[in-house]
């Protein structure tokens, strides 16, 4: 059964530029040794627990307790009063004829308000939601998509993801799924597009209002049983316009 799977944040809803702000504010109080920036640009689409790990163990400093629960409730909060969706991506759902999932490294509780808070939910319309907490390794391990492929009762082999972070697409292409690199969010940085494409990233995409097309690409292929190999990544260098 052909799937289409998305990545919550920075791919379904323009989260992440919102999330990194907050924790740039929060990391300057609690960890003022670190250039939080130039960090955080490397930790796109880990955990939040991941992240401040990792950026604790650079500094001189110790996180305060409960230090995951602050950020991720100052970020919850920040994002009810100001989360958009993505732009296009209600025609792109609309449009495309697919079963749906969505997976995701946040929680669970994030995820699911995110959707509501942007309508998304509904146009959804019950898509199964994965999230960090059902495995013990969460991306960049390919143990949540993998998780997710077995749930819905489908092969990795015909699912195709749309990730925007460089973890996510290593996630899903070490599953051995077909991986659509999303650079469209406002949070992305510059050369983003080619470190998906070292990630594994099938094609590169910079706007929602492309993904029809690309799905039809990807289908039409396995039709014919020339899809793409998700182990492979391919040079799409010439194919990258502005989809």
């Amino acid at each position: 059964m052909e799937t289409l799977i998305f990545d919550c944040d920075g791919v379904l809803v323009d989260s992440e530029a919102i999330a990194e702000a907050t924790l740039v504010e929060l990391l300057g109080e609690w960890l003022p040794d670190l250039d939080a920036d130039t960090v955080l640009s490397q930790a796109l689409g880990m955990t939040t627990a991941n992240i401040l790990r990792h950026l604790e163990g650079l500094s001189a400093h110790r996180l305060p307790p409960a230090a995951t629960d602050l950020v991720d409730d100052t970020i919850e909060a920040r994002l009810a009063r100001e989360l958009q969706a993505m732009p296009g991506v209600t025609t792109a759902i609309d449009a495309i004829d697919l079963p749906k999932a969505v997976v995701s490294n946040s929680r669970r509780r994030r995820v699911l308000a995110s959707l509501s808070t942007t309508g998304l939910a509904a146009r959804l319309d019950g898509a199964p939601v994965f999230t960090a907490e059902q495995v013990d390794r969460p991306k960049p391990d390919p143990a949540l998509y993998r998780l997710a492929a077995e749930t819905l009762g489908t092969t990795p082999t015909h699912c195709l993801v749309v990730e925007d972070s460089v973890s996510g697409v290593t996630a899903a292409h070490g599953a051995g799924m077909t991986v659509i690199g999303f650079t469209g969010a406002s949070h992305v940085q510059p050369g983003q597009a080619e470190r998906l494409r070292k990630a594994g990233a099938w094609q590169v995409l910079t706007h929602m209002s492309g993904l029809a097309e690309l799905v039809q690409q990807w289908r039409g292929d396995h039709r014919r049983g020339g899809g793409p190999d998700p182990l492979h990544t391919q040079d799409t260098s010439q194919e990258d316009k502005t989809l």
